[in-house]
């Protein structure tokens, strides 16, 4: 049977088979941690080859996520602590609020950054680099809103 391409680029596909008109997709190689580039590149926006696969966009869009939180975090705790330095027990929100400011991105940025590598992925679309940042940078902008607004203490 011959492999037809239901992508306009045709890549990534190791076997498409057409199904009673549907278009049936295996791609193993989208998940393959090989091809992922080093933290120098995904902060100096100089990826190896374009955003393509879903495990690429994901980490980039993960890592920038990561990064925007924790810098956030870090001078949240850093005026924290500054503030709360002679308090009997103030002194420990510093440190939670570094752990809080790591667990975010790994709990629900996990989730997130899957979702929109994933939109990108089922549309065929190259995510530039700088979108991955945008992307990253937004969840952390989302959540400073959310956590601001109070909007969920209503619920």
């Amino acid at each position: 049977m011959p492999a037809y391409s239901c992508f306009p680029d045709g890549h990534a596909l190791n076997k498409v088979s057409l199904v009673s008109g549907t278009c049936e997709l295996v791609m193993s190689t989208d998940f393959l941690s090989s091809e992922l580039d080093t933290l120098s590149d995904v902060i100096g926006l100089t990826p190896s080859d374009p955003l393509d696969m879903f495990a690429e966009m994901w980490y980039q869009v993960f890592l920038w996520a990561l990064f925007s939180s924790m810098f956030i975090h870090i001078i949240a705790a850093a005026i924290a602590f500054f503030t709360l330095r002679k308090h009997k027990i103030g002194k420990l929100v510093p440190p939670l609020m570094l752990v809080v400011g790591v667990a975010g991105p790994l709990t629900a940025g996990v989730i997130t950054s899957a979702t929109i590598a994933f939109v990108y992925r089922a549309s065929a679309f190259t995510m530039p680099p700088f979108y991955a940042l945008l992307w990253g940078c937004g969840q952390t902008v989302a959540g400073l809103c959310l956590s601001f607004s109070r909007i969920l203490a209503t619920l």
